[in-house]
């Protein structure tokens, strides 16, 4: 039966779907203030690294995944070899995770990591395809009182977020899976630029 359905699907879909994605990433192609945004981290990131500092990654969910990509190619290495940079999804210590938010709720995750480890001068990159994540937007104030830097990925309006970071980068949708693929789209470019200016 499975098989029968699988014949019967369209192509016609996924090639909407494909242009749909299309789309969506000439708009982000043509928005040259959010460009410049995104060039903005590039060097305010590449800053944090050469001055020793860290970067920071949280997210839920598909934003987890894409946190922990973006610090996987930062900390180990994108296209080149070049030394490793300090950079930290917050959410791979499972069992972390699990004792705070069921000591104290998982609002506070990463809230209390972003205090433990965060210094001033270091950079959080903070995901959230809403931009409404509550235990993101704690982490965010827990970095501004640290004096870090805060760079927010979200959708086209920002949510809540937009009023605690110095970067917004709000790719241009409000659909989820859109907005997931832009912003790996976006974590690429950030990890190959950076890389760019730390290869001897």
């Amino acid at each position: 039966m499975l098989i029968v359905l699988i014949e019967k699907f369209p192509a016609m879909q996924i090639k909407k779907r494909i242009e749909q994605s299309s789309v969506l990433l000439n708009k982000l192609h043509s928005d040259e203030k959010l460009i410049q945004i995104i060039e903005d981290v590039i060097r305010a990131a590449a800053g944090v690294f050469h001055q020793g500092g860290r970067m920071l990654l949280c997210g839920n969910g598909g934003s987890a995944a894409d946190a922990q990509h973006i610090a996987a190619e930062l900390s180990g290495r994108f296209k080149t070899d070049r030394p490793p940079l300090d950079a930290e999804a917050l959410h791979v210590n499972t069992s972390y995770l699990t004792a705070v938010a069921n000591d104290y709720g998982f609002d506070v995750v990463y809230e209390r990591l972003v205090q433990a480890k965060g210094r001033e001068g270091d950079m959080l990159i903070a995901i959230s395809t809403s931009g409404n994540s509550e235990n993101i937007i704690k982490a965010m104030i827990a970095a501004r009182e640290k004096n870090m830097i805060v760079v927010a990925m979200t959708g086209k309006s920002g949510g809540k977020m937009k009023d605690f970071c110095d970067f917004l980068i709000n790719v241009p949708s409000d659909d989820t899976p859109f907005v997931q693929e832009m912003h790996i789209i976006v974590g690429h470019i950030l990890c190959g630029e950076i890389e760019k200016l730390f290869v001897y």
